[in-house]
């Protein structure tokens, strides 16, 4: 693939560092994603999600039904300068009913931090997204968060990341006391601290000093705590792991940094390490081979629509991760899948729902595109014909519901909110073969709630579900598909692509049909 390099590129590559925050709900995510953009003077006053019924609400939570329950239920993108860098924040919603949209967002991602609560450790949807990331291979920084709460030591910690996650960590920096008798951090790379002042921990003060045993540090923590900090660093240093840039960039050793987020400790610490290790924007996989960064030729592609960001002008945004080239207002590229030249006259680029017109954008740059209805999630758009990436994965749903709408006549505005929260992957939706009903799935509860809700506050129109038995969908290959092999305790259905699906009431009708179809291929994810 031809490539020219153009040293102005290079050097806004160089600066940009785009990242996903996983975690699971309640860890925090919200408050620390809030945290860095003060830090990054993108807003002056951090909202909290616990003021629910505040008109105050935080900033990466813009969606009606968010502000009401206080969680995040998309994933929104939020940019910001800091020390030279140009930072790209994908918050990702932290319910597990909505993972599917979170793996999709971290494939727009060059790396990300996982949040882990002091308290709880490694919880069950941090290991689902952790196992996204390292499918893909991209480097994992883990904050661990509350440290003013009472909760784990930190080797225990460090132990359960490896037995649970199969990774292990190295330390950036060290708490000197937990809980009620946490009075600072270590900072390993710098030989400095960061100690709290006063009762109310109301200010942090910075000092530089030659090591962990520096008397400064007894003086400042006292006599105890300063034992228990040299007895942890002289373990640390004989048995722990040594940091090594390589094996972070590949996924196999995640920096750990201890903080609390809401009282603003360590978060600044945390971001300033982070933007020196976090990998710049790396090449993407397309069909004609690698594309670098650096390639003049513009490309990209759309990971996430999302319908009516603006209730007033009922819009719809295709989000798109920049991969190569600069991308300028009004220019002219391929889509590929239609197979037409668009011009992108009006490209947004976003801190949550508040947006401005982009008039430049560089790799690893997310701009918001308005989307008259032409694009897909996956959809590339290039300069250069062969520059088609490779497709998001579409994950199996867990949760079923046979969908009606209420009123017959508003069958139109039905089939549009549907065929809307579809290409937003907000659902799946399944025809079965025999009767032609609509099936809808997803990961979670929560999505039917969301769906119903937004198909009557955007759409106006009362659709009924009725949940259904089944438990697990697998796209199957098979040269001679037969609707009658799947009757019992099964149903074959079709996706939107006209895939054959079989969704299966029980582990045990999936077993049973595999052996009963030994050349039949039956996917977790979608060919």
């Amino acid at each position: 693939m031809s490539e020219v390099l153009d040293p102005t590129l290079q050097k806004e590559v160089d600066k940009r560092r785009t990242f996903a925050i996983i975690s699971h709900p309640d860890a925090g995510k919200t408050t620390l994603t809030e945290k860095l953009l003060l830090f990054g003077g993108a807003i002056r006053l951090a909202g909290t999600v616990k003021a629910r019924k505040a008109s105050k609400h935080a900033t990466s939570d813009w969606m009606e039904i968010e502000k009401q329950r206080g969680i995040s239920v998309t994933s929104s993108v939020m940019q910001f300068d800091y020390s030279g860098h140009r930072v790209n924040i994908l918050d990702t919603p932290g319910h597990q009913d909505f993972s599917e949209d979170t793996y999709r967002t971290l494939t727009a991602a060059d790396s990300a931090v996982m949040l882990i609560d002091v308290a709880k450790g490694v919880e069950k949807q941090t290991v689902k997204l952790f196992q996204v990331c390292a499918q893909r291979g991209i480097p994992i920084f883990t904050f661990v968060n509350k440290l003013d709460r009472e909760g784990r030591t930190p080797f225990e910690l460090m132990e359960e990341l490896e037995e649970v996650l199969g990774i292990r960590s190295v330390p950036m920096n060290w708490p000197i006391g937990t809980g009620r008798d946490l009075c600072g951090v270590y900072d390993r790379m710098k030989n400095q601290v960061e100690l709290f002042q006063g009762n109310d921990h109301s200010t942090i003060k910075v000092q530089k000093v030659t090591d962990y045993r520096d008397p400064i540090i007894r003086e400042m923590a006292g006599e105890y705590l300063h034992d228990q900090l040299c007895q942890d660093l002289e373990l640390l240093d004989v048995a722990g792991d040594p940091f090594d840039l390589e094996k972070v960039n590949k996924g196999e050793l995640t920096p750990l940094f201890f903080g609390s987020a809401i009282n603003n400790f360590g978060v600044q610490t945390f971001l300033e390490n982070f933007l020196q290790l976090a990998p710049k924007p790396e090449p993407r996989q397309s069909v004609g081979g690698l594309v670098n960064p650096t390639n003049e030729k513009f490309s990209g592609y759309v990971f996430k629509i999302q319908a009516n960001m603006n209730p007033a002008h009922r819009d719809r945004i295709a989000f798109l991760r920049i991969v190569s080239g600069k991308f300028h207002r009004g220019m002219s590229v391929k889509h590929i899948r239609v197979g037409k030249d668009i011009k992108l006259s009006q490209p947004q680029q976003f801190l949550a729902q508040d947006r401005d017109i982009v008039e430049e954008a560089f790799p690893g740059d997310i701009i918001g595109l308005f989307d008259p209805g032409i694009f897909r999630i996956g959809d590339s758009l290039s300069q250069e014909s062969d520059m088609v990436f490779e497709e998001l994965p579409t994950f199996s749903p867990e949760i079923f519901a046979k969908v009606t709408v209420k009123n017959a006549l508003k069958h139109k505005q039905y089939q549009k909110g549907i065929d809307q929260l579809t290409e937003e992957g907000t659902i799946q939706v399944f025809k079965t073969v025999s009767f032609d009903d609509t099936i809808l799935g997803v990961v979670g509860q929560l999505q039917f709630e969301v769906f119903e809700y937004r198909m009557k506050g955007e759409y106006g129109v009362d659709v009924q579900l009725q949940r259904m038995q089944y438990q697990f969908a697998r796209w199957i290959i098979d040269d001679n598909i037969d609707a009658s092999k799947f009757r019992i305790n099964s149903t074959l259905v079709k996706d939107k692509k006209g895939n054959y699906v079989v969704l299966f009431e029980n582990e045990y009708a999936m077993r049973t049909a595999m052996e009963k179809n030994p050349n039949a291929k039956f996917l977790e994810i979608a060919p």
